[in-house]
């Protein structure tokens, strides 16, 4: 019974410090660019009872465009009314005053403004040293900045303690919670291009798609791919002409409310990286993406994803590509290509190259010929003959490898196409 009759009393001591009356008074206002004022225009016909009273009516007002009265937009600016809407990317301001609402000198202000969010505490004071001392109505202000980082729920926690002229220390707390969204939507796609030529090895296509999810347009001032270190990235999102570059968009880079946008990059390994079969091979870092776009009367808002990441394609122990093929060859007359083969293994291979015929592609050569060893990492180029008995768009087939080591044989079909015409043409009748 003790026990709870002392419980009772703190309680009652912290209902009674809660209701003194301070000092100081706290204000906390969000700062925001206005909006354009928006009027509802009536109208009607001529022949209707009002006449021209409406339109005379929307002309006098001052708010309406001239010449343009029956459009809802207007030409006044507006203060905000509310909070608003606070999206990911964007900077978050605030006015913070404190006001001496009392008739005596309050001495050692301190005034402390931390952000809470759901990972961390942030602490956006401008200055942690205090006042030494606020005279009556006379006040202190401040204008904290933060460029919002995460979504969800956020806390603005501001604190003033102070002491009187008698030399009670007070204080007092005021939370603001806010919430923060997200303004797009951002999906990506990866393509793996191997190409045949060794000057543009592994190219790898990244597809961006970028979705406003917000109810307000948006100008996208930039959208570009940073790459990480193994890469160099190419845009496509400009069609050059004979003058200066133009974006496939147009001249006009807005982004209406839930439409999307498609960018495209490519990206190729480095020199030194293209090389080394086994740096570029598995999971490897691509770069991010790096989003800036202003909406209404100029707010900038700036978004970075985190490091892309795609899975490149799987070669095994050892891949084959083209380096030199011929785009047409005649018909049943031989043709020259240029395999490379590469050790992607961690061993030492011994290698036997064979050739297998198909029903439209021959090879001209001696098959179950010995290639040698091959190191790990390391890379043999071997220069082929072939014919084609049909014509038209023919796959290149039949290539057999042969590690003498594990008794392992590594098939190679479709690796190439050529097209296949007849040099000679029938005469007309």
């Amino acid at each position: 019974m003790q026990v709870k009759g002392q419980s009772s009393a703190a309680d009652k001591m912290e209902v009674n410090q809660a209701k003194q009356e301070h000092l100081l008074a706290l204000k906390v206002m969000r700062l925001t660019k206005p909006t354009l004022f928006t009027n509802m225009p009536v109208t009607c016909e001529d022949r209707d009872l009002p006449g021209d009273l409406f339109v005379r009516l929307m002309k006098d007002d001052p708010s309406t465009v001239k010449g343009a009265e029956t459009l809802i937009l207007g030409e006044m600016l507006t203060l905000p009314q509310n909070f608003g809407n606070i999206f990911l990317g964007e900077t978050f301001s605030s006015y913070i005053s404190v006001h001496n609402d009392s008739n005596q000198v309050v001495k050692d202000i301190l005034v402390k403004a931390d952000l809470q969010t759901s990972s961390q505490r942030l602490n956006l004071s401008a200055s942690n040293s205090a006042v030494s001392e606020l005279k009556p109505e006379c006040c202190i202000d401040d204008v904290i900045h933060h460029e919002v980082k995460e979504i969800g729920t956020h806390i603005l926690v501001c604190a003033v303690s102070y002491t009187t002229q008698t030399g009670e220390k007070l204080y007092f707390r005021k939370f603001f919670k806010f919430q923060v969204l997200k303004p797009l939507d951002v999906k990506t796609k990866f393509y793996n291009a191997e190409s045949d030529l060794s000057s543009v090895t592994d190219e790898v296509f990244l597809e961006a798609q970028i979705q406003n999810i917000t109810t307000s347009p948006m100008f996208m001032e930039k959208v570009s791919l940073e790459p990480s270190m193994m890469y160099n990235v190419t845009e496509l999102n400009n069609v050059s002409s004979s003058s200066e570059s133009e974006s496939t968009f147009g001249g006009m880079s807005y982004l209406q409310p839930l439409d999307t946008r498609q960018y495209l990059y490519c990206l190729k390994p480095k020199p030194e990286f293209a090389e080394k079969a086994g740096v570029i091979k598995g999971v490897t870092v691509i770069g991010k993406l790096d989003i800036v776009w202003k909406t209404n009367l100029g707010e900038r808002g700036r978004l970075q994803t985190s490091q892309l990441q795609r899975m490149a394609p799987g070669y095994g122990d050892v891949r084959l590509s083209l380096e030199l093929i011929p785009d047409t060859v005649s018909l049943e007359e031989p043709f020259d290509i240029t395999c490379k083969i590469t050790n992607c293994s961690e061993r030492t291979m011994d290698l036997v190259l064979e050739m297998c015929n198909t029903r439209s592609v021959h090879w001209c050569g001696v098959s179950g010929r010995q290639l040698g060893k091959l190191t790990p990492n390391a890379s043999l180029a071997i220069p082929l003959k072939l014919l084609s008995s049909v014509q038209g768009l023919q796959s290149i087939s039949g290539l057999r490898l042969t590690d003498t080591f594990l008794k392992r044989t590594y098939e190679y079909d479709d690796i190439a196409q050529v097209c296949v015409v007849c040099p000679y043409s029938s005469p007309e009748s």
